[in-house]
Parts: C-alpha cells; structure tokens; sequence
C-alpha cells in the first residue's frame, strides 16, 4: 500500500489510524490505495495506535437466581447504554461481578481492556468506596448509574426518587387515604435513602407526622414484597394502614399478590402504589399505578456524558445529572 501510494508505511500507518497531522493530498492517496487493494483496518491495532482499546466496560452485579438482562431495570439502562455507544464508535464490554468478589475495577484500565467503565449496581460499601476512590486516584473516566455517594464528587446519572416517592404519596392523600405506609429497599443503595427523603417530605408537607415503624425493609424483590404481605394483612385489617407506597413495582407485585390471597384487593380495600413502570404493573390486576423512571435515558445519558469527549481525544468534564420521574395512576391506587 505504501508503494501504491508512494509514502512511507510510517505515513500510511498515521493516516489509517488517524494519528499525527497529515497533509490532505497525502491522505487521499493513502486512501485511494486502501480502497484500490480492498483493505480493511484492523480496530486492535487502530486502538493500539490511539492508545484506546475503543471499549466501553460496564460492570453489572451477578445475582443470586436473577436473570439481568429480563428484568426491566438492567436492560433498559443497557439498551440506552448500548445505543449511545454506537453512536460514538464504541463497543460494550460487560464485566459481571460477584457480590463476594473483590472489586478490582482499576486492572480493566491497567490491562487497557477499556477507556472508560460506567458502574451498574454499586453498593454504598466498604469495598466499593475504596475501588471507587482508587480509580478517582488514577485520573480514570467512569460513571455510576443510579447510586450516588455523598461528597465523593463522582461522576453520576440518576433519576429524581425522591420526587417520584413525594408524588406518590401526595396522589395517594388525594385520592383519600391517610394512613399510607413505605415499604424501601437496603439502605445500601442512595435511591432507597432518596425514596424515603420523598416519602417523609410528602407527610410533612400535608402535615401528617413520619413514624418510623411505618417503614417497611425488602430488597426491591417479588419475593420480600410477597413475604412482607403477612405483615401489611395485619395492619391493613386492624386499621394501621390503608396504602402501601413501593419502592420498586416488584416488591408492589409481591405485596399485590399475597394480599390477594388472602382476600384483599388493591384499589378495592387499600391503594397502592409501585416503583419503576415496569412492564408486569400493566400485567396485574387491577392495573398497578407506578412511578415511571426513565432507565433508556438513564443509560443513554451516562454512556454519552463519557463517550463525547473520549471519541474527540478529550478528558469528560465532571457531572451529575438526575433525570425527572412522572407518576403513573392506574387501578391500585383508587381510593
């Protein structure tokens, strides 16, 4: 190619690569010889010359009996993140971790298998705080989705649950219950601590008093929403509580499911009230209301705000981004 060309292989290696200025003539030969002898440029060795690997890594949890790419949260912030990839030039590479596992998230960049990593699923931990703040430490581009940590200046996209859990409640005092109750997921994720912020707002707000024993622990699964039914029976009969805000709409199923059985009917005896908008809040019966979070722009947002400056050789300013939320009323919650 050089010789069809008439340069140097150093040159066609800089014009291939896009490394280096080059004249435009000397561009256009290079290129008419490329396409004359049908050649294709190889993206290992082009990311080798741009000191890139041309990956972006996101790093997904491994849970226990959970299918990540059927449930509603997991693949809709890999379908934003996946278009918005493309759309800079980039592929995905997917890093499952175990919970147990150590989180040596600073050996992707050393190992040069990504340019940048966004973190699904992070955990306000030990562990996690020191793998975050070591890659801090190295200068590396990442982004958490949906966690934030308080003070430590990393780059975050989230969506506003706070506001989603306040309108919640706001909805369900105006369609006329009163003694609404929150079930939350750990304490380890900041949506389950901004849930409860909106939840507690909401209460003062119409002048009604928070109590603690009206919050209810699960971990944003069917199962523990189901399991804490038995509980919520007992108090929905004795009169403690006549509505149920969600933290995710699964935990909304299981509660909506078990309470079912035994006899009770959202909408009908007591309101209730998901996370999410998932696909199966329109599957139930009666229809389950929800607060929409828009995990497609989620993804798409935090994959752009990295890739942007990256795909033009450029460092990505800090962000935080926090996207709205919007209530979605459906047959559980008529009072």
């Amino acid at each position: 190619m050089a010789r069809l060309a008439g340069v140097s292989e150093a040159t066609v290696s800089r014009v291939l690569n896009g490394v280096g200025p080059i004249k435009e003539k000397t561009r256009e030969r290079v290129m008419e010889a490329a396409k004359a002898l049908n050649y294709v440029p190889s993206a290992l060795a082009q990311g080798f010359a741009r000191k890139r690997s041309g990956n972006l890594g996101v790093i997904l949890p491994l849970l226990p009996k959970v299918n990540l790419f059927s449930t509603h949260y997991f693949s809709e912030l890999l379908s934003g993140i996946g278009a918005a990839a493309r759309r800079h030039g980039y592929d995905l590479l997917l890093l499952f971790r175990e919970p147990d596992e150590p989180r040596e998230y600073e050996r992707l960049f050393q190992a040069q298998k990504i340019d940048a990593c966004l973190i699904l699923g992070a955990q306000d931990i030990e562990p996690e705080r020191l793998a975050l703040a070591e890659l801090a430490a190295a200068g590396r581009q990442f982004c958490l989705v949906s966690q934030r940590f308080a003070g430590a200046g990393y780059n975050t996209v989230d969506a506003d649950h706070a506001e989603g859990t306040r309108a919640a409640v706001h909805h369900l005092l105006n369609r006329g219950y009163s003694r609404i109750w929150f079930l939350n997921g750990p304490p380890s994720y900041s949506n389950s601590a901004d849930r409860l912020q909106g939840y507690q707002e909401a209460l003062l707000e119409r002048g009604a008093a928070f109590e603690p024993g009206h919050v209810l622990v699960g971990n944003y699964s069917r199962t523990s929403g189901y399991r804490l039914s038995a509980e919520i029976e007992q108090r929905l009969r004795s009169g403690e509580v006549d509505a149920i805000v969600a933290g995710s709409d699964r935990m909304a199923i299981g509660v909506l499911q078990g309470l079912k059985e035994k006899g009770l009917l959202a909408g009908r005896d007591y309101g209730l009230v998901g996370c999410d908008d998932t696909e199966g809040a329109k599957l139930t019966e009666p229809m389950l209301s929800s607060v929409a979070v828009p995990f497609y722009e989620m993804g798409s947002q935090a994959a752009h705000q990295l890739l942007a400056p990256l795909s033009k050789g450029e460092t990505s300013s800090s962000f935080e981004l926090k996207l709205p939320v919007e209530l979605i009323a459906r047959g559980s919650s008529g009072g």
